[in-house]
């Protein structure tokens, strides 16, 4: 535990606490003492550690004593500390309780304790080594797993996403830009068809006007060359190029070189591209049954846009969008630079055609608890709430004001001057404001039918992937904020869990949520304990494993057969006195070999 003396509290807080603190009067101290001894008598000796207000008072209105931290930290902690004790009594109270074992324990980060001092009947809010799933690299690598663990697909809820600091990945990625750029390149094609058609004067399908499209079109061959590739994949994607001529050539560096050039034209500078009447049924044909291999394809538009993060930092620092290869590797350190270490960077396919409200970008904070990983026990909660970005979104300008929703950057984002009157000034939606604007668009059922069974259904995934590197406790919970973002066809697509989510209040609708999502932790994991059919608020179980039955007997099981020995017959009478050569010998019950 975290030793040391107890910080003096600031000038201010110092003089509320000496005005607001006369001595007890003898009552007040009786009163106090017996309170003390009878939360000691029950094990109600808590520990909070961090600025949770809520998490004090919730404990001590049932009946628990604080055994505050020295040397709590911050002012502001420390002030929030001398305001709610306005009379001193829980301060009084906590030095009474001092060297008496906390029974609980709430910290904002596992490493505040060392779970191998704990005592089984003490409850910590942490598990150990859950890395595993609440960092980047974690989740990235674990989820690949899923199917060796349940029958599902990460691809069908997780942007695929890969670490760059492996080299085997850092190559699959960069096999995968290319191809997801040669399936961009025909969904342009076809988007654009009529633009220029090859062998026509057919005037382009565009709001430009003449003369508008920059430089000459593309070739037919950059269209043809994408088919080529898209082909090959769906080929690999059937098994078909098992028995395909492996002296075939391919693509080289210098061949993919010059086609993402020719693509970046196309897709990002708005160059025109030539397309004749069979390629544009070719394109059809490829990208459907593209579709019927690759659960992704829906969400990833036409601009080969990605995401790259650092592997374990939060409220989305260091954040980039880009859709160049090459800004990708430089940007994490180039592909053989020592700075790309394994797990400092991952790079995940950027969703880009997410469900808007209002043509704006918004993601979901959605809590769920762990009260156990063997068996695996979750619960999820009912409320959530919403994050708007400050600026309409638009895949021609990669700003974080337009594409990161994380509370922590948009604070520092100015609001744009035409934003549509009903989205909200603080950028925080309930989702029950959301479930009233799907039926206003008509989207009624979508919340119920597919993005809370979808949301449910990717959290139990991403803890099962992970659950044999957790670190199980018996005497352990814990709460997780998962972020997720919508498709249009309303599809969650999970993008990172997060340990300890934060419990300060943004706005009016998260600091309701907040504290309601801490009042009912308490409820599952101290009320049930006493009382199995107490309510439990809004949180709903989802998950439980069924208990697996231990055998009686779990050590080694030996038998021993054996069988009576008959009386060898003799060549020759022994000698008068001499012992046979089966002397010492008995018959062996078999009941007592057994034995």
């Amino acid at each position: 535990m975290v030793t040391g003396r107890r910080h003096p509290p600031p000038p201010a807080a110092a003089a509320r606490h000496h005005h607001h603190q006369p001595s007890l009067d003898p009552e007040q101290l009786k009163r106090a003492r017996l309170h003390v001894e009878r939360a000691i008598k029950e094990k109600k000796i808590f520990m909070v550690q961090g600025p949770y207000p809520v998490i004090r008072s919730l404990l001590r209105a049932r009946g628990w004593v604080e055994r505050k931290l020295p040397g709590a930290g911050r002012e502001e902690e420390e002030e929030e500390r001398w305001d709610e004790d306005p009379d001193g009594i829980h301060d009084l109270m906590s030095r009474l309780v001092q060297d008496q074992v906390p029974y609980f324990i709430w910290t904002n980060r596992c490493g505040a304790v060392d779970c191998r001092l704990l005592q089984q009947d003490q409850v910590l809010n942490h598990y150990a080594r859950v890395g595993a799933f609440t960092t980047k690299e974690g989740l990235c690598l674990n989820l690949r797993n899923l199917p060796w663990f349940d029958q599902a697909d990460p691809d069908t809820f997780f942007p695929r996403c890969y670490r760059l600091g492996a080299a085997d990945e850092r190559q699959a990625f960069i096999e995968d830009f290319r191809l997801t750029a040669a399936r961009s390149l025909l969904k342009v094609a076809l988007e654009r068809a009529g633009d220029v058609l090859a062998g026509t004067e057919q005037p382009p399908k565009s709001d430009k006007g003449p003369g508008e499209w920059p430089g000459p079109p593309q070739p037919p061959q950059l269209v043809e060359v994408a088919l080529q590739l898209c082909e090959q994949h769906l080929g690999s994607l059937g098994h078909q190029d098992i028995d395909g001529d492996p002296q075939s050539p391919g693509m080289t560096g210098t061949d993919w070189d010059r086609f993402l050039r020719d693509y970046y034209r196309v897709a990002h500078e708005g160059a025109r591209l030539a397309l004749s009447g069979a390629q544009r049924e070719r394109c059809r044909a490829v990208l459907q049954h593209l579709a019927g291999r690759l659960p992704q394809l829906g969400m990833e538009g036409d601009r080969n846009i990605w995401i790259l993060k650092p592997g374990a930092k939060s409220r989305g620092r260091g954040i980039v969008c880009t859709a160049q290869l090459e800004e990708v590797l430089r940007l994490a350190g180039g592909c053989t630079a020592p700075s790309a270490r394994a797990g400092e960077w991952v790079v995940q396919k950027y969703v880009e055609r997410p469900l808007l409200i209002f043509g704006t970008k918004f993601d979901i904070r959605q809590w769920f608890l762990v009260t156990s990983w063997n068996p695996l026990t979750v619960w999820f909660y009912r409320e959530s709430y919403l994050r708007f970005c400050s600026q309409p979104f638009s895949l021609q300008c990669l700003d974080p004001a337009r594409h990161l929703c994380n509370v922590s950057i948009q604070k520092h984002c100015r609001p744009a001057r035409d934003r549509h009157p009903r989205l909200p000034p603080d950028q925080i939606w309930s989702c029950r404001q959301f479930q009233a604007y799907l039926a206003q668009v008509g989207r009624a059922g979508a919340w119920h039918q597919v993005m809370v069974p979808g949301m449910k259904a990717a959290v139990v995934g991403a803890l099962r992937s992970a659950q044999d590197l957790v670190g199980s406790r018996k005497g352990s919970f814990e709460l997780y904020g998962a972020d997720f973002l919508f498709g249009e066809d309303c599809q969650p697509w999970l993008l990172e869990i997060n340990a300890s989510p934060t419990m300060a209040p943004s706005s009016a609708v998260t600091g309701r949520l907040c504290a309601s999502v801490q009042r009912d932790t308490l409820r599952v994991v101290i009320d049930r304990r006493d009382d199995p059919s107490c309510p439990t608020g809004a949180f709903e179980l989802i998950y439980k494993e069924a208990p697996v039955p231990m055998p009686l007997y779990v050590g080694l099981k030996l038998m021993v057969k054996g069988c009576s020995l008959r009386k060898p017959r003799l060549a020759h009478r022994p000698p008068q006195g001499a012992a046979p050569a089966w002397a010492g010998t008995r018959r062996l019950d078999p009941m007592e070999l057994r034995r």
